[in-house]
């Protein structure tokens, strides 16, 4: 009879911890909210047109996606009117900043990371995965290794079979 060796799962062993970044992506659909509409010529804020435009648009469109408001003219917009932007389409929207569309990507991340309990990678080797189907931006790699670092015993990047060590704690 042939004895037959049983294949060992070498980083299944290892205790590593992977971390996917994609795991925390929303999924939700981001649009970029240009106001320039809500200004007179599309350069000057009228306070009361401004008031009732916002009062009668149509913002249940936006149910549960994710706006990034700016202005793409040189208006000077005062800083109160994108707060009654957000008064107004908080019901509606998951999630709304001012800003750039990276910048939304980079405040929803944000908010997802928020969500770990670094606690639960205390002592652990951690890995924080490299690849992903969805944009990961930068600030979430840079904000996960700031969320883990006073807790992990190690942190890498990339995959088990190929990583990039990035810390280790000093014993």
């Amino acid at each position: 009879m042939v004895e037959l060796d049983l294949i060992e799962n070498k980083v299944a062993a290892s205790g590593l911890i992977t971390l996917n970044l994609e795991d925390y992506y929303n999924s939700g659909e981001r649009i970029h909210f240009d106001i320039k509409d809500f200004l007179f010529r599309e350069m000057i804020l009228k306070e009361k047109d401004f008031r009732e435009m916002v009062k009668s648009y149509n913002w249940n469109q936006f149910q549960g996606k994710n706006i990034a408001f700016y202005c793409s003219t040189d208006a000077i917009i005062p800083t109160w009117a994108y707060m009654i932007l957000g008064i107004a389409i908080e019901p509606f929207a998951n999630r709304y900043v001012f800003g750039s569309l990276e910048n939304l990507e980079s405040i929803l991340f944000q908010d997802a990371l928020n969500q770990i309990n670094p606690e639960n990678y205390k002592d652990q080797r951690v890995i924080i995965k490299g690849c992903s189907a969805v944009p990961v931006p930068v600030h979430a790699y840079v904000e996960i290794t700031h969320k883990l670092l006073p807790f992990a015993k190690s942190l890498m990047y990339g995959e088990a079979c190929s990583n990039v060590p990035l810390y280790k704690k000093k014993v």
